[in-house]
């Protein structure tokens, strides 16, 4: 990496990743929508005394794209043009002013769009609360927009601002009823990457439908891998961004980084430094400007763990795989090799992997059951779901020696290319035989371990049966590969979520195979 940037800093006013929609008018290399209607909204919000950072503008300018067709205003009286985006998204960090540019958004709607109803909704009461409390205040404290309010309610849970018109807008929290029995042209999902499933989106969807002029959006910082929704309209964006796919009436802009992995030689331009304060720019636009570098260092980069910090300031997001993933070894394929009452017997292997930052590590087991096919699972009490797939790596040491000493498996196989490589000189010194791989090797067992999975009745290859554990499940789903030279492997970095129980018994199966399978034996293995 170049030397780091000691200067003070302001934030990267453009987004990382952006599209607008087809139907919206070219926009010119800086951005800015040729025919947008973001100048009425933000000329409003300064009346209201709400000044908007650029990069608040920009968001604004493209959100608010207009298309050729056109609709008759009722409230207003007149023809107006649709917006180009029926459905807009938008990925920030916290406090970077998200809620700015919705509250400028809300009250243009109000007081200058004619949007009958308008639904604001969040995934918690306080949030929809907090937001409702600054729309309010922005109203009563400008006399033009006080005097057109017909009545604000504030009781719990009935948050609404009435216009004399007719208009409204009303307050929210998130549940499977949310936006049902109205019917709104703009629905806004405020924090989308929370409690935004199917059932909320089914219920509020019909609300716009029947409206000559909708706009739904949704906001948001990093999702989760159970940011179901939010998931995947990301992933439609993606798809545009890399010319896979056309959207004729949608747009996304969002602020993130790609970050550095251990896989990364020292000088990678091609990815981001956590450490450096110009990743923190990419992904904060209101960085020198409502949040400060110096914050950022002395206390957001000390205090929290490395994921943590990637995820809220970085905007690094677990997002969930599309279709709900499975693009590797299929649900079908997966669940037909679960044998929940499956068991090791015999002369076994471990396997220890950590996920590239080592914020989770795992260990898994792989021997023969009574069956004589290749069994795996993540060791611990499987009656208490206690599971070795927990938060770090200094654990993972005194753990594998635990059950060495107590189970005497034949070795534990590590990848000396990823973190835990780190933990072979002292499990070594420990008295545990360990057993490595080399690039080549471990990509090959990655083809291998798949092909036990997808391969029926190929004994062979071994035929691989696992338990019912959670974590290893969702590491299947959300995996994704990367090409190894002729061969291919895991990708950590481009699965939708942690994928290290995989990784983990991807090595346990290839030191399984390679050392011990044609060698079985008559010792249970005790998962305690």
């Amino acid at each position: 990496m170049p030397p780091y940037v000691t200067a003070p800093l302001i934030g990267d006013q453009y987004p990382s990743h952006h599209t607008i929609p087809d139907s919206a008018r070219r926009l010119p290399p800086e951005y800015k929508a040729v025919d947008s209607r973001a100048s009425e909204a933000i000329d409003l919000a300064r009346v209201a005394g709400l000044e908007l950072d650029p990069w608040q503008c920009l968001v604004l300018e493209n959100m608010l794209a207009i298309r050729d067709e056109e609709y008759w205003d009722e409230v207003n009286g007149r023809y107006e043009n649709q917006w180009a985006a029926a459905e807009f998204g938008l990925v920030v960090a916290r406090q970077n002013g998200k809620g700015g540019i919705l509250e400028a958004r809300e009250l243009a709607g109000l007081f200058l769009f004619g949007e009958k109803e308008i639904i604001h909704s969040a995934h918690l009461f306080d949030t929809s609360q907090k937001h409702f409390e600054r729309i309010r205040r922005l109203i009563e404290d400008t006399p033009d927009l006080r005097s057109e309010v017909l009545q604000i309610k504030a009781g719990h849970g009935q948050e609404g601002i009435y216009l004399r018109s007719g208009q409204k807008l009303i307050f929210k929290a998130r549940s499977g009823s949310t936006g049902r029995g109205f019917s709104a042209p703009l629905v806004v999902y405020d924090e989308a990457m929370k409690n935004l499933d199917s059932s909320v989106i089914e219920a509020s969807m019909p609300t716009v439908s029947a409206q000559p002029n909708h706009q739904i959006i949704y906001a948001g910082s990093a999702g989760t891998a159970e940011a179901e929704h939010f998931g995947r309209a990301r992933n439609r964006a993606m798809k545009v961004i890399a010319k896979e796919a056309r959207e004729v009436r949608f747009g996304w802009m969002e602020w993130s980084v790609e970050l550095c992995t251990s896989y990364c030689p020292p000088d990678c331009e091609d990815h981001d430094d956590a450490n450096d304060p110009r990743t923190w720019a990419k992904a904060n636009p209101a960085l020198g400007i409502r949040i400060s570098e110096e914050y950022i260092r002395e206390t957001e980069k000390k205090a929290m763990s490395p994921a943590g910090f990637a995820k809220e300031r970085l905007s690094v997001g677990d997002w969930p795989a599309e279709d709900g993933g499975w693009r590797v070894i299929s649900k079908t394929a997966w669940d037909d090799r679960r044998n929940a009452l499956s068991q090791l017997q015999g002369k076994f292997c471990l396997a220890l992997d950590s996920s590239p930052d080592a914020d989770w590590t795992c260990i898994t087991a792989v021997g023969a059951n009574e069956d004589k096919q290749i069994h795996g699972e993540i060791t611990g009490i499987e009656e208490e779901k206690l599971f070795d797939y927990r938060p770090g790596i200094k654990w993972a040491v005194e753990r594998v020696v635990d059950i060495w000493k107590a189970n005497k498996p034949a070795f534990v196989v590590v990848n000396p290319a990823t973190p835990a490589g780190r933990l072979i000189p002292e499990l070594e010194s420990r008295g545990v035989k360990v057993e490595t791989v080399t690039t080549r090797e471990y990509a090959q067992g990655c083809g291998d371990f798949k092909d036990s999975i997808v391969l029926k009745g190929n004994k062979e290859k071994g035929e691989f049966t696992h338990i019912d554990q959670a974590p290893l499940d969702i590491a299947v789903a959300n995996a994704n590969t990367r090409k190894l030279q002729e061969l291919w492997a895991w990708d950590k970095i481009e699965s939708s979520a942690d994928i290290t129980p995989l990784t983990a018994m991807t090595l346990a199966y290839f030191g399984y195979k390679k050392h011990i399978f044609t060698k079985p034996a008559n010792i249970w293995f005790y998962r305690g």
